[in-house]
């Protein structure tokens, strides 16, 4: 089964659906499924991949377009990805299209949240 992300005019995503693979026959007759979701739903429709996240296949296989989308998602059509919304202004994007704090997060166990006025991680 393949998951179809629809685009508002921005390139947001607005819905995800699960729906036909992309080798599937309507009655017999070989099919854009992009195409064809996007014109009955009235928006731009872009194929996206469950098992894909910062630009890896989670089963050894091929990643597809930077992410799985998820409902706020960009579609960077220059990329071909999808990119998680911003957390914080002073985060960066990766070249595995994921979100970077300028600060890496402590490792040592214990619970963090981010302080973007003082960019920097505060143990909560």
């Amino acid at each position: 089964m393949a998951h179809y992300a629809f685009l508002d005019e921005n390139n947001i995503v607005t819905q995800v659906i699960t729906g036909k693979n992309e080798d599937e026959l309507r009655d017999g007759v070989e099919v854009d499924w992009e195409e064809w979701y996007g014109n009955f739903h009235g928006a731009t429709c872009k194929r996206t991949s469950y098992n894909t996240y910062k630009n890896q296949h989670r089963l050894d296989g091929t990643p597809f377009r930077g992410n799985y989308a998820g409902i706020g998602y960009t579609y960077d059509e220059d990329n071909d990805v999808f990119i998680p919304p911003k957390p914080y202004p002073s985060w960066t994007l990766s070249s595995d299209w994921e979100w970077e704090s300028p600060v890496a997060h402590p490792d040592d166990g214990k619970i963090y949240d981010w302080d973007d006025d003082n960019t920097q991680w505060v143990e909560i």
